[in-house]
């Protein structure tokens, strides 16, 4: 091979290398068993769609999805710490509309940013939050609620899963509706919220349905309405709010899976490929309609521009209702 010949080979393997760099990350990985982070308490809406999705990733990438539950300041805490852990694809969150939708506008520090601050894989679900009461309270859909908070302004009290979670942003999005006033009491996490509401400690929540809808049919819980646009087949007993006078009405969770900021894109396309895949298994999709969410997978710029339009029309709602996180 003459001089010019081997220069030529040279640049040919310099402008080949880059491919075969990404195609080797993205047929070696994972390599080591992967992290899901759920930034909440388990129990929840987003710790169980993790673990089911967790469960056929492994099976499908061959490594354990490992669900780690990091839960503090509203999500923030574990959202802060994987938007900086090394972008290797093996380190992944559950973002949530807490975390990725809201808490920019509760915390003025916030650690981390949405949408430049992570690598976005795709949208898995919403989940459709209920309205519920306990049954002592001598309410039977929206319209008496509402007189009865009018006629007794601060003395109901609602839990959520912590201040910031979306159901304490469901809520206060109700209230501003309805012109109503109710006391909140956030606990570290759903399961511990809706413990007490069983128990009669607080008297209603509105919350993911995966959280509640086994109390509802169970008869320990009332449900009032969904903050769906329309009716969910899973539940189609249960009016919307927006159609008990107050049209527009829309406050429902949604989910999506992200990884650091810099993960390279074929470990993105490979994530966002597998996911997508899981998120038609049956069992996914039986267990998800069953507890009145529905499926929901994006591209990750469809993902990342969501939560960008997200941002200010929470922000709405937190200005609106005055909430502030100390």
């Amino acid at each position: 091979m003459d001089r010019r010949s081997f220069l030529k080979f040279q640049i040919s393997l310099a402008a080949f290398a880059p491919m075969m760099g990404e195609a080797f990350a993205q047929s070696a990985y994972p390599t080591q068993n992967v992290t899901l982070v759920v930034p909440f308490t388990p129990g929840g809406s987003t710790d169980i769609l993790a673990r089911l999705l967790g469960q056929k990733l492994g099976e499908a990438l061959g490594k354990a999805f490992v669900i780690e539950n990091r839960a503090g300041a509203g999500g923030a805490v574990a959202s802060t710490a994987v938007s900086r852990a090394t972008p290797d694809g093996h380190t992944l969150i559950m973002g949530h509309i807490g975390t990725l939708g809201v808490n920019p506008s509760l915390y003025p520090n916030l650690g981390y940013d949405p949408v430049k601050g992570f690598a976005h894989l795709t949208m898995l679900a919403s989940v459709h939050n209920v309205l519920v009461v306990h049954p002592t309270l001598p309410v039977k859909n929206v319209a008496e609620l509402v007189a009865y908070a009018k006629a007794n302004p601060g003395k109901l009290n609602y839990c959520s899963g912590g201040n910031g979670s979306a159901a304490h942003i469901a809520m206060a999005a109700f209230m501003v509706t309805t012109g109503t006033q109710m006391t909140h009491v956030p606990y570290r996490g759903t399961a511990p919220a809706v413990q007490d509401l069983l128990a009669n400690v607080v008297q209603l929540t509105m919350t993911g349905a995966p959280a509640v809808l086994p109390h509802v049919e169970a008869g320990t819980l009332r449900a009032l309405g969904i903050s769906s646009p329309k009716r969910v087949p899973a539940m189609k007993d249960i009016p919307t709010i927006a159609e008990q006078g107050y049209p527009g009405f829309e406050a429902d969770q949604w989910y999506g899976i992200l990884a650091p900021v810099g993960t390279p894109k074929p470990i993105v396309d490979r994530l966002n490929a597998e996911i997508r895949k899981a998120m038609t298994d049956p069992d996914i999709v039986t267990a998800l309609a069953r507890d009145g969410a529905d499926v929901w997978v994006t591209t990750p710029e469809e993902f990342r521009d969501f939560i960008a339009k997200e941002i200010p029309r929470w922000a709405e709602v937190v200005n609106a209702a005055k909430i502030k996180i100390e």
